[in-house]
């Protein structure tokens, strides 16, 4: 088992790694958006791309990429979301159409909207 932290990804906030490998997958911990930058809108559509970009970057640490997922779990706060969280995610995976779960939530740690966990094949 190796633990993954990535320098391009905000240190977790608890006793967690950014991700795990084990065998030949990589499990990425529950990652949230972090805040806007100065200046920057916040909005549902900011968070679920932040929260996809660190997701990336922590893949980048492991010489993997979004198109290696294999499976995705997103929790959403409120069912509302959805048609916007599908058209984010059909943008930002494209073709590649990993297994997915979209589990609705009253809310989220620091009231944030989204959190993105992935399974993920590593590459050899």
């Amino acid at each position: 088992m190796k633990l993954i932290q990535s320098p391009h990804t905000p240190a977790p906030a608890g006793h967690y790694s950014h991700a795990v490998e084990s065998g030949s997958l990589i499990f990425v911990s529950g990652v949230l958006p972090g805040q806007p930058a100065e200046g920057e809108t916040d909005s549902f559509e900011r968070q679920v791309r932040a929260s996809f970009r660190h997701c990336a970057n922590i893949l980048k640490a492991t010489n993997n990429t979004l198109n290696d997922v294999v499976q995705c779990t997103a929790y959403i706060v409120g069912v509302s979301n959805w048609p916007e969280f599908n058209a984010i995610y059909a943008d930002i995976f494209g073709d590649h159409k990993p297994a997915r779960a979209v589990v609705p939530v009253p809310e989220l740690h620091y009231g944030f909207m989204v959190e993105i966990q992935l399974v993920v094949e590593k590459k050899t």
